[in-house]
């Protein structure tokens, strides 16, 4: 009897083997799908995310189909592989790809019980098979088949790659949550760090994250991720690597993340979106000139942008104190009298318009930016409306004129709720458009320091308009430096009539703006509307000598092994949009109008030293607010305003453009000149010529009865004794005297 049962557990036992060993010879052949071989493996090529840095190289985004970047073996830090090891595979230098007593182990437990959470058992190698190709469903044979494929591509593995290659490979691969793969990128993610400067308890975190990475995910479940990380911890102290003393200095230590979620919450998302296009656009060429694949996604590329990272981090920085403060402001106005009641109605018709009349009042938990973080409270439809038809936006551009290369760019307050980018919108110019009137108005033939009428104004022709001054002040004449510096508003209509529309047209078009010039004199003042990105374009003439850049955003791009694809354009051909001397006369007086008019309180106020020339611009009751500034080497532009214009603040001393939008560029602009950097850099002193400097020194205003009496005077060759005319504006009443002014400059008889 014994011998029988003797002989049927042999023949079992053999029948076992041999069916084991068809299996795996199927596995091997390939009965049940690809494995990989010595060659293929060879081969392997982890996709890789390509980087992109500022222009100090520090990590502003990625591009990636797999948020993985590939790091070298000497990049490790020794603790690192000692914690992986330690805890992953302690016999993970002893064995060829597969370990006898954990594979037993397996077999018993994994494969003939069927039990998928038995644990352990896969070495490092296994598990980078795993990671490099990914599990597939055979059924109730999905386990044996997997892990069979992976002791196969195990044991190839080893026989190809040396110890170090893998542990390489495997902490390039290994998945670590939240769409992150390897161990660079999860060093970034959870300690805003390079994997080299990780310290041990940090290392141990993210070791201890490769068991389940989202139950030990530090940020969702900080309590998981301490207790794991001490396990590691204890881990490396039982296979000496720790000792028992500084192994529990350690795990007394506090879980200290510094997340950073470059996708969502990265320093210049906005600018990001820019990027991509152009990087797109140069691999292609790149692709179609040299026939190489590179993908944007999948090669490992870096990209080295033109943004300067601190100017960026200056330009956020004054976003959230300034716009916090400004926030809190128009959100104590709406909550009360007849703005809020204005609000009810504006926040019914935007119910309507989205047809949630029926859902309005239900409520659920709503992620809510606030400037003092993010909120997820329960919120009604109609609460959540009201509150972002009351969110302030903004953007701000920052850009050398001359080259045209972008140095920071904000194009929201969040990326992540508000992705709309602010620096397209077209918005109302408002005074903000009225250097590009006097602009044309120089290029016609005329000078800072002839003089524009202040007189009343009704235009019949125009519904009985009648343009006022901001300060309600009328009469005497203004000379054009002082009409531009001060934003009078009666003198500028009045030199749109002398300009006018054919050439300002020709001048907004050459310019650059997309959307067409109105015909009608009220656009003298800015009822036209331009985006910031086109106003920055403009500006950028006027600092530069008159020509048209166009924004970059990409100074290089290098392949994976630091090889150089491509390489900005030193010199560039720049269209002449201005003549130099009009350049050179609109910052004379743009100069005069940021220390003499609306912008003196960048000096005045927020201390920047630097000399500027800029203007702001306020729109028709305050529904946006604008400040655009330049010196030679820097063209720095905001503005501000609610969704629609509609909402707005209520009185000047909130949300005029020097107080709403001047504020941004000018905190900005004050951190730079703390850094020694930023500020050889940015905040050099306006290089205007002694010629175009003489030509705005003037007399600002002149009184109706002086202006008469001083060219009756001169007529009559005799000196005018007209005490508070300079002896440069004299000179220039003198040049005048053959010619009046409007037949000089137009070559016609003034019109009335």
């Amino acid at each position: 009897m014994r011998k029988k049962l003797l002989i049927f557990l042999t023949k079992l036992f053999l029948i076992g083997v041999l069916i084991l060993g068809l299996f795996i010879g199927f596995v091997y052949l390939g009965v049940f799908g690809k494995v990989y071989s010595i060659g293929e493996l060879k081969e392997f090529k982890n996709e890789s995310a390509s980087l992109v840095v500022s222009d100090q190289g520090k990590l502003i985004g990625k591009f990636f189909a797999e948020n993985r970047t590939n790091v070298e073996f000497d990049q490790f830090p020794k603790e690192l592989i000692e914690a992986l090891i330690a805890t992953e595979d302690a016999r993970y230098f002893e064995h060829e790809g597969v370990d006898g007593r954990s594979l037993f182990r397996v077999l018993i437990k994994s494969v003939i019980l069927q039990q998928k959470n038995s644990g352990g058992g896969s070495t490092i190698t296994q598990q980078l098979a795993k990671n490099m190709f990914g599990r597939k469903n055979y059924g109730f044979l999905s386990m044996p088949v997997n892990k069979t494929k992976e002791i196969i591509l195990a044991s190839r593995l080893e026989s190809i790659y040396s110890k170090e290659d893998i542990l390489t490979l495997y902490l390039n691969t290994v998945p670590f949550g939240e769409n992150v793969l390897g161990i660079e990128a999860a060093s970034h993610r959870y300690f805003n760090k390079n994997v080299e400067d990780l310290q041990t308890e940090e290392s141990a975190v993210l070791v201890g994250m490769l068991k389940a990475n989202t139950y030990y995910n530090p940020r969702l479940y900080p309590e998981h991720a301490l207790q794991r990380r001490n396990v590691v911890l204890e881990q490396m102290q039982k296979y000496g690597y720790l000792k028992e003393d500084r192994a529990d200095r350690l795990q007394q230590l506090p879980l200290k993340l510094d997340y950073a979620n470059l996708e969502s919450e990265g320093p210049a998302n906005y600018f990001l979106v820019q990027v991509k296009k152009e990087a797109q656009h140069i691999i292609e060429n790149i692709n179609t000139t040299s026939e190489t694949k590179y993908d944007l996604h999948k090669s490992g590329l870096i990209i080295e942008t033109t943004l300067d990272y601190d100017l960026q981090q200056y330009a956020l920085q004054a976003f959230s104190s300034h716009l916090g403060r400004m926030q809190n402001r128009l959100n104590r106005q709406y909550a009360k009298g007849t703005d809020r009641r204005m609000l009810e109605v504006l926040v019914e018709k935007e119910l309507s318009r989205l047809n949630l009349e029926n859902k309005a009042d239900i409520k659920k938990k709503r992620e809510i930016f606030t400037w003092d973080g993010f909120t997820s409270d329960s919120i009604s439809v109609r609460d959540s409306i009201s509150l972002n038809l009351t969110l302030l936006h903004a953007g701000l551009l920052a850009m050398n004129p001359k080259s045209g290369t972008v140095k920071a760019w904000v194009g929201g307050i969040d990326f992540r709720t508000h992705p709309y980018d602010q620096i397209f919108a077209q918005r109302q110019t408002a005074s903000a458009f009225k250097p590009i009137l006097y602009a044309s108005a120089l290029e016609a033939g005329a000078l800072p320091c002839q003089y524009l009428d202040n007189d009343e104004l009704i235009l019949q022709d125009f519904d009985n308009w009648q343009p006022r001054n901001y300060d309600r002040s009328q009469g005497g004449k203004y000379s054009i430096a002082a009409s531009l510096s001060r934003s009078m508003n009666i003198p500028t209509v009045n030199l749109f009539f002398q300009v006018g529309y054919e050439r300002l047209n020709e001048t907004w078009t050459n310019l650059g703006f997309s959307q067409e010039l109105q015909e009608k004199p009220s656009v003298a003042l800015g009822t036209n509307s331009a985006s910031l990105y086109e106003m920055t374009i403009a500006y950028a003439a006027f600092s530069n000598g008159g020509r048209k850049v166009k924004p970059v955003f990409i100074d290089r791009i290098k392949n994976a092994q630091g090889k150089v694809l491509y390489q900005r354009p030193r010199s560039m051909d720049q269209e002449r949009v201005l003549q130099e001397s009009t350049s050179g006369m609109m910052s004379a007086m743009l100069e005069k109008a940021v220390y003499e008019g609306t912008g003196k309180s960048m000096a005045n106020i927020y201390g920047v030293r630097s000399s500027l020339a800029g203007k702001t611009g306020t729109s028709q009751d305050y529904g946006d607010a604008w400040f655009l500034a330049y010196n030679n080497d820097l063209v720095i532009a905001s503005r501000v305003g609610a969704t629609y214009p509609l909402i707005h603040f209520n009185k000047g001393s909130d949300g005029a453009g020097s107080t709403l939008a001047l504020p941004i560029v000018a905190k900005t602009l004050q951190k730079s000149q703390r850094n020694a950097n930023t500020k050889s850099k940015y905040l050099k002193d306006l290089e205007v010529s002694e010629v175009y400097l003489e030509s705005i020194s003037c007399v600002d205003h002149i009184d109706d009865s002086d202006f008469e009496k001083f060219f009756d005077d001169l007529f009559k060759d005799r000196n005018t004794t007209f005490e508070k005319a300079s002896k440069k504006a004299k000179r220039q009443a003198k040049k005048e005297k053959r010619k009046s002014w409007f037949k000089r400059l137009f070559g016609k008889k003034e019109k009335s």
